[in-house]
């Protein structure tokens, strides 16, 4: 697919979505955030620890029904940060994972990912997002924006707006999120995700 050079490609995505297979650990964050951000921060990094949450397998763009989750990288000095740390970063890297495919397909890279859902009031997972993807995070003022879908798509019926185009004029920007980390580490731990992953896949096979 060529949608051409010129194309300034911007990519809507729900991270609550692309992260249920996180489990108990995304649900309800919302409301424990602020407790959340400072736990996930109490430690300076991941400590070496890696989870691969293929609880039910991989999807996009490994489609592997067979893998399994796993936690890789556990010292004598590891402790409950690391894993939980390990867990929200984890969600970071399969979006990069996925957002690279697609921008191969595509033929043409992002240069803002416009982000919603619950997992997107993390202001650490944001901040992780940016520096693994290098581009800005743009997280909007309202979040919740499955029920106000819906409520877009009646007003377009009912004539309250008259366009689409004037509901993207709705949205407003809550903080945009730019690459902190330096270049080079960011690949070294996206490197050290990837032989994570290569544990994980095809497990149930073997």
């Amino acid at each position: 697919m060529n949608i051409g050079e010129k194309l300034n490609m911007t990519m809507l995505c729900d991270f609550y979505e692309l992260t249920m297979g996180n489990g108990y650990f995304v649900q309800g964050m919302q409301d424990r955030i602020t407790y959340f951000d400072i736990f996930f921060r109490s430690v300076p990094d991941n400590g070496g620890v890696y989870l691969v949450s293929a609880f039910t397998g991989l999807g996009a763009p490994r489609w592997d029904m067979y893998a399994r989750g796993a936690i890789v990288g556990l010292t004598r000095g590891s402790n409950k940060a690391h894993i939980a740390r390990a867990t929200l970063e984890g969600i970071a890297y399969q979006v990069k994972d996925l957002l690279d495919a697609m921008q191969i397909d595509a033929e043409s890279p992002i240069s803002v990912l416009r982000v919603d859902g619950g997992a997107s009031v993390s202001s650490f997972l944001m901040q992780f997002q940016a520096d693994m993807l290098r581009v800005p995070i743009d997280r909007p003022k309202l979040v919740e924006t499955t029920a106000f879908g819906a409520a877009f798509l009646a007003g377009l019926a009912s004539g309250v707006w008259e366009s689409v185009d004037d509901i993207a004029l709705l949205r407003q920007s809550d903080r945009i999120f730019k690459p902190e980390m330096d270049a080079e580490q960011a690949k070294r731990q996206h490197d050290n995700w990837l032989r994570a992953v290569g544990r994980a896949e095809k497990w149930s096979l073997e």
